[in-house]
């Protein structure tokens, strides 16, 4: 007679393995920025009030169409959702960069949360900017030695460059949406492609 299993072994064998987690935390980060930046594209190409010379990214989480606000504010609201669990495949390389890595997107989504003209959507969207930049410098300098790091450090430094360029004055227009942009493909373009748990693979 064969003895029933433990509820031990029962509630063990019912749960993801660890492996599972690992996977589905190490692709959350890439499909939360695919996510995240298909939603704005597609706002973009909704909103005909859109300027990339006068306005700024947060305009259309406040524009007129309530479909383009959805898709703004809810795609930084539900890529960070997804996109969260990539801190803790990062937490393997660094714990520095996995924490920087997590409150930007707590940032990213809290743009979404305070649309532009409430009192926080300009503490939290600075915020979203500079945790962004230093999650993706801190790696790449950590990784300096490697093909990824040095990109990932070409990035940061291109992403400063277009604010310094914009404070100056170099820029065709007074909006703000041309450096955030910048931003938003910096920190697109490290989680999908030169992160380590991508770059590694």
């Amino acid at each position: 007679m064969t003895a029933a299993p433990s509820d031990s072994s029962s509630r063990s064998s019912s749960r993801p393995s660890a492996d599972a987690l690992a996977r589905l935390a190490r692709f959350s980060g890439p499909l939360g920025a695919v996510l995240t930046v298909g939603a704005i594209l597609a706002a973009i190409a909704l909103s005909p009030d859109f300027s990339w010379t006068g306005g700024a990214l947060s305009d259309l989480g406040v524009a007129a169409d309530p479909l383009v606000r959805l898709l703004f504010n809810g795609g930084l609201i539900g890529g960070a959702v997804v996109a969260v669990a990539f801190g803790r495949a990062l937490r393997r390389d660094s714990t520095a960069v996995a924490a920087g890595y997590v409150l930007a997107i707590v940032a990213m989504a809290l743009v979404g949360v305070f649309p532009a003209g409430t009192p926080l959507h300009f503490p939290v969207a600075v915020a979203f900017f500079l945790l962004a930049t230093a999650t993706v410098t801190l790696d790449g300098w950590r990784r300096r030695g490697t093909l990824p790091g040095r990109v990932a450090l070409a990035l940061a430094a291109g992403h400063v460059l277009g604010w310094l360029l914009w404070g100056a004055g170099v820029r065709p227009g007074p909006g703000l949406a041309l450096p955030e942009v910048g931003g938003v493909a910096m920190f697109g373009l490290w989680v999908v492609a030169l992160a380590p748990p991508i770059a590694r693979r």
